[in-house]
C-alpha cells in the first residue's frame, strides 16, 4: 500500500502522529500498511516503557493511513479501538505497526494491528474499526 501521498500531509503541521515520532512506511501488499515509532521520552510511561495509549494511538493511525490510501480524499475516522498488551518494551527500542485489513465495507473498514518490537516480540494485538465519511 503506497502511503507516502498520505505522508505528505501528516507532516505538513504537527499533530499526534508527529509528537509521538511515528513514520508511516508503504508495504508492498494492497491490504497492509505499517508504522515504525522510537521509544522515547514523547512516548513512554515515567518508568521507562511504552505508554499502552501511546501503543494504541500508534494503531488507531497506522490503519486510519491505510483507509485514508484506500479511499483517497475521504475523511476516514476511528470509530472503536481494542488492544492487548502482552510485553513490555524499553526506552530506545524501535516498535513497528503492522496492519492488515480485515474488512473494506463502504462504510467500515476493520483492521487487525500487531505491534511487535525490534525482536520481532508481540507487544501489543489492536483491533481498529474505522468509518469512512461520504459526503452528502
Amino acid at each position: 500500500m503506497d502511503v507516502e501521498h498520505i505522508n505528505r500531509i501528516i507532516y505538513e503541521k504537527p499533530n499526534l502522529s508527529t509528537a509521538l515520532g511515528m513514520e508511516f512506511v508503504s508495504t508492498p501488499e494492497d491490504d497492509t500498511c505499517m508504522a515504525r515509532m522510537k521509544v522515547d521520552e514523547r512516548n513512554r510511561q515515567p518508568f521507562g516503557f511504552l505508554s499502552g495509549g501511546a501503543s494504541l494511538a500508534l494503531a488507531e493511525n497506522v490503519a486510519g493511513v491505510g483507509s485514508s490510501a484506500l479511499c483517497p480524499g475521504v475523511p476516514c475516522v476511528g470509530i472503536e479501538v481494542s488492544g492487548s498488551h502482552v510485553k513490555a518494551v524499553t526506552e530506545g527500542d524501535t516498535v513497528t505497526a503492522y496492519a492488515r485489513l480485515l474488512s473494506k465495507g463502504t462504510t467500515l473498514h476493520v483492521w487487525q494491528v500487531d505491534i511487535r518490537n525490534s525482536a520481532g516480540e508481540l507487544i501489543s494485538s489492536v483491533r481498529v474499526t474505522n468509518y469512512i465519511i461520504k459526503s452528502k
